[in-house]
């Protein structure tokens, strides 16, 4: 009963429901950090609703002797 009630706390103080229908997501993938800076910036520059969360990470991966990065974002948004 507790865990029903924190949950449902946190439902409506995101202001969305069990569907997620408020709720959309952007993500971004760059080879480069700067690079994905720059787009995450522009992007929240011009959004007009709420942010809700960001998420970021990074993946590496070797190709013989080249090191391979991947610099990603999800932000997650209300509609």
């Amino acid at each position: 009963m507790i865990s029903l009630q924190i949950k449902t706390f946190f439902l409506q103080k995101r202001r969305y429901n069990l569907c997620g229908d408020n709720m959309k997501v952007k993500v971004f993938d760059e080879s480069h950090e700067k690079d994905l800076e720059f787009a995450v910036n522009d992007f929240l520059s011009t959004l007009e609703s709420d942010l809700i969360d960001i998420k970021y990470n990074v993946a590496i991966s070797t190709c013989g002797e080249d090191q391979i990065y991947c610099f990603s974002a999800m932000i997650i948004y209300e509609s």
